[in-house]
């Protein structure tokens, strides 16, 4: 296939779930393939680099760039290297590793040029937006939580519902993201957490606007078991109708696990069960499929990488 006959394929998303799951089933297909990542982590590592030097959030975007990296196995164990004793301890090396390069240089664009480059990358990543904001959400109970981690990892009661999520100031949305979302034969939308790694992408200013306008079949891909404090009790419909409203429009595709999950409450206890399928789903719209990759809470990435295919080709 000529390179320029090739789909161009955009994901967004953040944490390890859209690298995991979508990045790594894609990037050996010929295809144009760019990653939009979340730039709004406020915990760990990034969030000490964040606050101690003003910078973007590296954790997120380090994540889909490992995931699209050609390299040796020692280089990405670097990059996945964290430090365990004295002051860096906690610190992962690649997240200190940008940091350097954003402040060394004061170009995000030449930052992961080099990453790149270092990585041997052959496709596109984009942070999501460099405008240094927070996300909030509001509870049912009318509570305002600050920060992407203290709605990932509730500190509050868990069991109270999200009403809303916002980010505040506003952030506008890094225009090479805007452009290739724009251009894409296929915008995929996760999987990751709805509100700590989805919404805070979808907020940004300027990213909602360019999948509206986007040319391509947007494509959203619901996460196989519910998170405590964010998605209790949730539904295929439920998790399609809050990216459906976040984004102003109308998916063209959701595809959604129907098989079991093996039992993962004593490693992961923040997931609570498999996301419930409903009834009568449009099979037009909704792609069912048994998505668990064997003996993981993972999603099968070889299976989500065909199914995503077989769309762009249709």
């Amino acid at each position: 296939m000529e390179k320029r006959n090739r789909k161009e394929i955009v994901c967004l998303g953040g944490g390890n779930a859209m690298p995991k799951t979508v990045l790594q089933g894609l990037k050996k297909y010929p295809i144009r393939l760019s990653a939009v990542c979340a730039m709004l982590d406020s915990g760990g590592s990034t969030g000490r680099l964040r606050k101690d030097y003003n910078i973007s959030s590296p954790g997120d975007i380090r994540r889909s760039l490992l995931a699209l990296s050609n390299t040796s196995t020692t280089i990405e164990g670097l990059f996945n290297y964290r430090f365990q004793t004295g002051e860096l301890k906690g610190h992962n090396f690649a997240n200190i590793l940008i940091a350097a390069l954003e402040l060394s240089s004061n170009n995000y664009e030449k930052t992961l040029k080099e990453i790149k480059k270092i990585l041997n990358i052959k496709h596109q990543v984009f942070p999501a937006t460099l405008d240094k904001a927070n996300l909030y959400a509001v509870l049912e109970n009318n509570k305002i939580i600050k920060g992407e981690t203290d709605i990932d990892v509730p500190k509050h009661n868990g069991n109270l519902k999200i009403k809303r999520v916002f980010l505040k100031p506003e952030a506008k949305a890094y225009q090479g993201a805007v452009k290739a979302i724009k251009k894409a034969d296929l915008v995929v939308i996760g999987p990751g957490d709805l509100y700590s790694s989805i919404a805070q992408i979808l907020l940004i200013k300027g990213i909602s606007q360019a999948i509206q306008k986007s040319k391509g079949k947007i494509v959203y891909v619901c996460n196989l078991m519910t998170k405590f404090g964010e998605t209790n009790n949730f539904s295929v419909l439920d998790f399609t109708n809050e990216i459906e409203k976040l984004i102003g429009r109308k998916l063209d595709y959701v595809i959604y696990n129907k098989g079991m999950a093996s039992n993962v409450k004593e490693k992961h206890p923040e997931l609570i069960n498999p996301v419930k399928v409903n009834k009568n789903l449009d099979k037009k719209k909704f792609i069912g499929k048994n998505l668990f990759k064997k003996g993981s809470i993972d999603h099968d990435h070889k299976k989500i990488a065909k199914i995503l295919l077989n769309i762009c080709k249709a």
